[in-house]
Parts: structure tokens; sequence; C-alpha cells
């Protein structure tokens, strides 16, 4: 299957995961891609058995694997509202794949200890499935039956006690068969760049119309300082009216040097709360950095199976890869998420399309011009050739006025003779005269009307119209093929007299 994921092409390899029960599988931290509104973090699903450790989300901005360090630094920007605490570049935060937001999990450390509230999910969740004591009759093996399928669903309550409040099944749940993995373009743009996107419940048009009132916006939210300004690097448009915003600050130093504000140092800071309700208000629903991968951070992610998904099953999609060094494996986890990617898919088709048409005009256009170039080199040609005529006739007036009182020469005696020889065949009665002549009768005898009463051939009335313009094509060219002839026969004429002139003024 092939899906587009934020703008660029990915494709998905289909594949059911199914987990029995009291499978044991490793945790691990998300793709990092975020599908509700920005800044949201997600969690991993807890794994199998009982008293296993399970992920927990960390604050926003975490690295792989572990915490990223952080250091208290003057921010860029100046102000009180900039001097947070900033990650390290090992921090993957705002790392995207294809134009949505990242958000990393920590992998727990090898003795971190489960909380009790994860336990307790765990033990309710493999109660509801395998023993639920509800009824405590027969009733009960029917019911975890049932529990048993609206897990594999992902989606319902499961009833395991009378007393306990049920256990919620979602499709991020290890035994939801409706999972698959797709590829996703890693992004290219460096840190360095500066560009990060902006999601906007707002269609591009819109945008485009207060894209100068926006700019102002966004700079008096970075503080309105002078040394600041707000650049738009582009606005597209995306799936359910919306549109996407990408954006860089350029910082303007006393000594004249300027340089993009790192696009990392620029989203923590919009990712404040403060900065963060203001942008909601402008219609801002995403926010994403535009920033790429190092080797070790997608071998971290490529290495680990996400949480839910068979590790046979992940490491079978990285050898499907079919470019590694663009795409990476992401996991597709209910028909939520495959919907959106179709909804995507079906979006970027459509602009595709879009495309596709503008060049079909465009290539239409130009051959309208080129038939119009070639009507105007065909009228050139034919200038050209009267012209050369124009040419000649000067040419031998000339040179006959230049010979005057010469005898006549060798290569001119010569040349009398080809002219003779070309008349001759011109005169020959099977050569072009001939041949136009039984022609001209053919057509003659093909307009004259038929005697007959009846007709013998029936020929229908577009076949007519196109013989009679292959006709008239035929007749235009023998009377142009014609006039050219009559032309020529001047030329000899005029030739012939001169001569004639010069060898009488030869002899006197």
């Amino acid at each position: 299957m092939a899906f587009n994921f934020g703008g660029a092409k990915t494709t998905a390899s289909v594949a059911p995961l199914f987990g029995g029960f009291g499978t044991t599988t490793t945790s691990a931290p998300s793709t990092g891609f975020t599908f509700g509104g920005f800044g949201q973090t997600t969690t991993s699903a807890p794994t199998f058995g009982f008293g296993t450790a399970t992920t927990s989300a960390p604050a926003f901005g975490a690295g792989l694997g572990a915490t990223a360090p952080t250091t208290t630094t003057t921010s860029l920007f100046g102000g009180g509202a900039f001097g947070t605490q900033q990650p390290a570049l090992g921090g993957l935060g705002a790392t995207t794949f294809g134009g949505f937001g990242a958000q990393q999990q920590q992998k727990p450390g090898i003795f971190a200890q489960p909380t009790s509230t994860q336990n307790n999910v765990l033990l309710n969740t493999a109660t509801a499935l395998s023993m639920p004591t509800v009824f405590n009759d027969e009733r009960d093996a029917v019911l975890a039956r049932w529990n048993q399928l609206q897990a594999f669903w992902g989606t319902g309550k499961g009833y395991f006690n009378g007393t306990a409040p049920p256990v919620e099944f979602t499709s991020e749940n290890h035994f939801c068969r409706f999972k698959a993995v797709g590829y996703s373009c890693i992004p290219s743009a460096r840190d360095e760049d500066g560009l990060v996107a902006l999601d906007f419940n707002k269609k591009d048009q819109d945008v485009r119309n207060a894209q100068q009132q926006l700019v102002e916006t966004l700079h008096k939210i970075l503080g309105s300082k002078p040394t600041h300004s707000v650049n738009v690097e582009s606005v597209r448009p995306l799936p359910g009216d919306k549109s996407e915003v990408i954006i860089y600050i350029i910082e303007r130093n006393p000594n004249g040097t300027s340089r993009r504000i790192a696009a990392s140092e620029l989203f923590n800071f919009l990712n404040q709360n403060h900065v963060k309700t203001q942008l909601t208000q402008l219609g801002v629903v995403n926010m994403v950095a535009k920033t790429t991968l190092t080797a070790a951070q997608i071998k971290q992610l490529t290495d680990t199976p996400p949480a839910g998904i068979d590790p046979l099953i992940w490491e079978q999609a990285k050898k499907d890869n079919p470019d590694p060094q663009r795409l990476i494996p992401v996991p597709m986890i209910g028909f939520g998420e495959l919907h959106r990617r179709l909804k995507l898919q079906e979006y970027q088709t459509k602009q595709h399309q879009g495309r596709l048409d503008a060049i079909a005009g465009n290539i239409t256009g130009i051959q309208g011009n080129m038939s119009t170039m070639q009507s105007k080199i065909q009228q050139y040609r034919r200038k050209l050739q009267e012209l050369s005529h124009r040419s000649l006739e000067v040419l031998i007036r000339q040179e006959a006025y230049r010979k005057s009182g010469y005898a006549i020469q060798a290569d001119e005696e010569q040349l009398r003779v080809q002219l003779e020889a070309i008349q001759v065949e011109l005169n020959a009665p099977m050569q072009f005269k001939g041949r136009l002549n039984e022609l001209m009768s053919q057509i003659r005898m093909q307009q004259m009307p038929s005697g007959r009463a009846e007709e013998r051939y029936s020929m229908e009335a577009t076949m007519q119209e196109e013989l009679r313009q292959h006709l008239k094509q035929q007749q235009e060219g023998l009377t142009h093929l014609i006039g050219i002839i009559k032309d020529d026969m001047e030329d000899l004429k005029v030739i012939e007299q001169g001569l004639a002139e010069v060898t009488q003024h030869h002899r006197r």
C-alpha cells in the first residue's frame, strides 16, 4: 500500500499483528509521531505478563532511550520569557517525520520499577481476558471470550469483577489485531535552518490573505525584538480545510551579520504554555520543528520495536524498507490512523492530479505555439524563395551588363547547354508537363457530373467531405506548382533574352 505522510510519499506494508496471551514483548519508545494537538504526549501501551515494567511519557523534548540533559542557557531571543531550560542537542523532542509533531518517550532503565497503578492495570487486564469473576459460574467463561474479542478489536470495556470498574480497551493495547507497519520520509531539514511548521485550522487562501498580519502577530509573540524578523518559508494546504505555514526567524547582530535561530530553540519557546495559548487563539492546532535525525537516533528508533509491535513483524518491515536512506518504518495502530493516512494519500493524489492537469494545459499551449511557429516558418520559407528568385534576377541582369561587349566564355556556354537541357526536360511529353496535364484531365473527369441515373457506390457524408478536402488540397498544390513553373519559364525567357542581347551586341 502507498500512503502520503505530511506531503511526502510513503509506502506501508500492512500486516496484522497477532499476539497470544502470555506473550512477552519489549516496550520501546514511540516513533515520534503525535496525532492530536501540538504538544500532545503519547504513552506506550502496557506490556504483556505480570509485574513487567512499562514505559512512561517524559517531559516534552526528551531524548531517545534516556532523559536528555538540560542546561540553563540565556536564550538568543533575550528577555524573561525566553529564559527557559533548553534540551541538549541529543534531544529528539522537536523532530518530525513528514510534517507531524514528534514527542519521544523515555525507555525505562534496567532496574526501573513499575508503579502500583501500572501493575493494577496489567493485573486487571489479564483477569478480564482470562479469569473474570463477575457471575462466578459458567457465564464468566463467555464473558472472558467477549473481553478477548473486544481486546482484539481494540475498543470496548472489559468487566472482570462485580465491584471493580471495567478495563478500557483501546487500539494501543498489545492484543489489538488491527496494526500495521508503514514507512515515512526522514526529514532533510537541519536544525540550523530554523524551520518550524504551524498547522492552522484555516484554509491556505485565508492564511495568505492575512499573512502580513500573521507575521506581525508572531513578531509580537516573540517579544517585538528589533533584531528579530519573522519570515514565512511556504504556505501549503492540508486536508480538512487546514493549512501549514513554515516559518523561520532571522537574528541580526550589531556587527551586521545575521543568522537563523535554531529550529529546536524556536520550537521550545513556542511550546511554552503561555505562548501556546496565544498561538491557539490564532488558530494553531499543531506545531512541528522541521529537523532531521542523526544516524544514531535512526538506529535507536529502528533497533527497538515500538510498544505493541511484534519484533518479527518489525524486523520484516525493516527488511522490506524500499529506501532505508530516505524512509523509516513507523507503526499504524487502529483504523483511525489508517483512515487518516488514506485521506492524506487521497489529498496528495488530488494535488498531483492538479499538477498534471496544469502540465497538460502548458503542453497544449506549447503545441499551439508550435503550430503557429511552423506556419510562420513555412511563410518565411516562401518569402525566402521569392527573395532568392528576385536576387537571381538581379544577379542575371548585373552579370549581363558586366559581360556586355565580351565574347561568350566556355563556362557560359556550358551554362547555356544546361539550361537548354532543363527546358527540354520540362517540355517533354512524359515528364513534368505531361504528368501535370494528365492530373488536370483526371481532376476534370472526377468533377464532371455522372450521366447515370443511379449511383453505383454510396459514400458517407464524412468520407465525402474528407475526399473533397483532399482533392482541394491537391488542386491547390497543383496550382502552386504550375505557378512555380510559369515563374521559372519567365525567368528562362529573361535569361534567353539576355543571352540573345549579349550575342547580338558581340556580333556588332
